[in-house]
C-alpha cells in the first residue's frame, strides 16, 4: 500500500470513528435551567447505582437546548435535551432537516413560575394585569391607545403596590421559563383588555380584524427600559441579587423557590400562593408542564440511555413521593406518568 493510500485509509476510519455515536461512552445533556435539578438528581443517582458514567448535563436554556439537540446525529451532538414548554413546530423541522428524525418526548412533571422576592422585603399580592402593565413594552392609555410602558414604580399602576421601582429579574429569550412566562402571565394580563383580546380572533361589534401576529407581539414583548433586567440562565445569580436587594424581584421556577424558602417568598398572584398542591391541581396560574426529549438514534449507540430513562420514571424519582418531589417538582397524576413510562419501555423494546 502507498504511503498515500494509508494516509487515505486512515483519514476515512478517523471520520468514522468520529461520526459514531457509540465513540461516546457518557450521556450528554442539554437545555432547561428549569429541569436541570431534576435531571442532575437523577443523573447523580444513576451514576451511583449504576456501572455507568454520570451524565453531563449542561444548562442551555430549553431554545438553546433545541438548537444543541437538532443540530445532528452523532457523539458531537446531545443525546437528550430538557425543556421547560413543549418543542415547537419550527425545531421539529430543524431537527428534520438535520437528520435528527425521531425524537421522544418524556413530560416528567410540573411547575409553577413565580414572581418572587426576598423575605427581607414586602411580599406583592398583583393580578397578572397588573404584571402586565409592569412588564410589557407597550400598554394601554386611558383611552386604549397603545404607548410605550409610562410605569417607572409599582405604585404607579395601582396604589395597593409597593411605592418603589419596578425592578424584575428574569431569564432571556432562549429560556423556556420567558416563554410560558410570557404565555401564562404577560398574556394571561394582556387579553383582559378587551381591544387587544379582540386581536386574537377578531371582534366586528368593536371593529377590530383578526391579527394573531400583532396579539402575540403586544402580549410576549417585554420592556426594555431597564425595569426587566435579562439575568441570563443561572436562577441561583437571580436569588443572589434578589438576597442583595429586597426592591427587586425575580422569576424563576418553583423548585428554586422550595430550594430557597428560607430567604426568598413567592407573589399572590390572582389570590394564589405558589404552593405545591395548587400548582398540581392547575388552581395556581402561572404554571406549566415540564419534559424531555431524547434523540432515538443515540438509543443503544451511547450506553445507558435507557437505563438512565428508566431511572428518570421510576416511582422511587417522580413519583409522590419520589426524591425528585423534594427539588421541588410536582408530579404528574398516575394515569399521566404510566402512560410515559410505557412510551420509555417501547423505546427499549424498539431498539
Amino acid at each position: 500500500m502507498t504511503l498515500k493510500k494509508t494516509f487515505a485509509v486512515a483519514a476515512l476510519a478517523s471520520v468514522v470513528a468520529a461520526g459514531a455515536a457509540e465513540a461516546r461512552d457518557q450521556i450528554r445533556i442539554v437545555g432547561s435551567s428549569t429541569v436541570y435539578p431534576f435531571a442532575t438528581s437523577v443523573a447523580e443517582t444513576f451514576g451511583k447505582s449504576t456501572s455507568f458514567k454520570t451524565p453531563v448535563i449542561e444548562s442551555t436554556g430549553s431554545g438553546g437546548g433545541f438548537k444543541l439537540f437538532c443540530a445532528g446525529i452523532g457523539e458531537q451532538h446531545p443525546d437528550i435535551t430538557n425543556a421547560s414548554r413543549a418543542v415547537k413546530p419550527s425545531e421539529i423541522e430543524r431537527c428534520a432537516k438535520n437528520g435528527v428524525e425521531k425524537i421522544t418526548e418524556v413530560k416528567v412533571g410540573y411547575d409553577g413560575i413565580v414572581l418572587a422576592n426576598s423575605k427581607k422585603g414586602q411580599q406583592l399580592q398583583i393580578t397578572r394585569k397588573q404584571i402586565f402593565l409592569a412588564l410589557a413594552k407597550d400598554v394601554p392609555n386611558a383611552e386604549g391607545k397603545l404607548i410605550p410602558n409610562p410605569y417607572k414604580n409599582w405604585s404607579d399602576i395601582d396604589a395597593s403596590l409597593p411605592n418603589f421601582k419596578i425592578e424584575v429579574l428574569g431569564p432571556p429569550p432562549t429560556s423556556g421559563t420567558r416563554d410560558a412566562f410570557a404565555e401564562l402571565a404577560l398574556e394571561g394580563g394582556c387579553k383582559k383588555f378587551p381591544t387587544i383580546k379582540a386581536l386574537k380572533k377578531g371582534d366586528e361589534k368593536l371593529g377590530i380584524k383578526k391579527d394573531k401576529k400583532k396579539y402575540k407581539a403586544i402580549c410576549h414583548s417585554v420592556r426594555e427600559d431597564g425595569a426587566y433586567i435579562d439575568a441570563g440562565e443561572n436562577d441561583n445569580l437571580i436569588i443572589q441579587k434578589l438576597n442583595a436587594n429586597p426592591n427587586a424581584f425575580g422569576v424563576f421556577g418553583f423548585s428554586f423557590l422550595d430550594q430557597n424558602s428560607d430567604s426568598v417568598q413567592g407573589s399572590v398572584i390572582d389570590g394564589k400562593l405558589p404552593e405545591f398542591e395548587l400548582i398540581a391541581d392547575g388552581s395556581y396560574p402561572v404554571s406549566r408542564p415540564l419534559f424531555f426529549y431524547v434523540k432515538d438514534a443515540h438509543i443503544g449507540s451511547v450506553p445507558g440511555i435507557l437505563e438512565y430513562l428508566a431511572e428518570f420514571t421510576a416511582d422511587k424519582a417522580w413519583g409522590d413521593e419520589g426524591y425528585l418531589t423534594d427539588k421541588g417538582l410536582i408530579p404528574m397524576p398516575v394515569e399521566e406518568r404510566a402512560k410515559y413510562k410505557a412510551n420509555v419501555k417501547a423505546l427499549g423494546a424498539g431498539s
